[in-house]
């Protein structure tokens, strides 16, 4: 459960999905995702259902300057609604103002702002995708996982293999069409050795982290 993939300028929100949530092993290839000869070889969906607002075709959302402005503090709220889980939803809040996760305004999803099976089907289609993330257990498969318990790990890292360009650039770097944008960086940005040798020093604090029932770690206004 990717809750926060970000930097400055892009930033996602996705559930995998697994056929089998517990620990198990695989071999080589047939374990599928990136480094595999077949990505899909797995049991375990390596692209996910994702939300990132710039993907969604909202540029003006989220990034320096922005609605959610990242050259200023802010906290991030995620809400996983339901048991079994249904939906997955997003605020910022800063400057003490909640934000509501942008709208997508690609056709045929314009009605959702959060992850659901419903918003999955739908953004999986207009974009041409391939739907693991369904073959593989889809929301069921994530609310069996987090039901099971998992652990908040952080981490800063580069992408050795795609140079982060499915974050926050455009992925693959000559798809133009509706879901292959996804943020302003340029396509021969991101190589590992290009961003440790000119952010050497490159951090990120997180503070107040708070999980609870939803609604208890921040007020949320009515009606969202």
């Amino acid at each position: 459960m990717d809750v926060w993939e970000a930097n400055s300028v892009s930033a996602a929100l996705t559930p995998h999905s697994c056929e089998t949530v517990s620990q198990h092993m695989c071999d080589g290839d047939d374990c599928g995702g990136t480094y595999s000869s077949t990505r899909y070889a797995g049991d375990c969906d390596p692209d996910g259902c994702d939300f990132n607002s710039y993907r969604q075709g909202n540029t003006t959302f989220y990034g320096k300057g922005l609605t959610v402005d990242t050259s200023k503090v802010f906290t991030v709220v995620t809400q996983f609604v339901g048991s079994p889980l249904t939906e997955i939803k997003r605020f910022y809040v800063q400057d003490g103002v909640v934000i509501p996760n942008s709208y997508s305004t690609i056709a045929n999803t314009t009605e959702y702002n959060s992850i659901s099976t419903a918003y999955c089907d739908a953004q999986k289609a207009a974009f041409g995708d391939n739907y693991s993330f369904k073959t593989d257990g889809g929301m069921a498969s994530m609310s069996s996982a987090m039901s099971a318990g998992m652990t908040l790990v952080m981490s800063v890292w580069d992408d050795h293999y795609a140079n982060m360009l499915w974050l926050d650039s455009t992925y693959p770097t000559t798809d133009t069409s509706a879901g292959g944008p996804r943020g302003t960086c340029a396509v021969t940005s991101g190589v590992p050795a290009d961003v440790e040798a000119s952010s050497p020093g490159a951090s990120v604090t997180y503070s107040n982290i708070k999980f609870g029932p939803i609604g208890s770690t921040f007020t949320q206004p009515s009606g969202t």
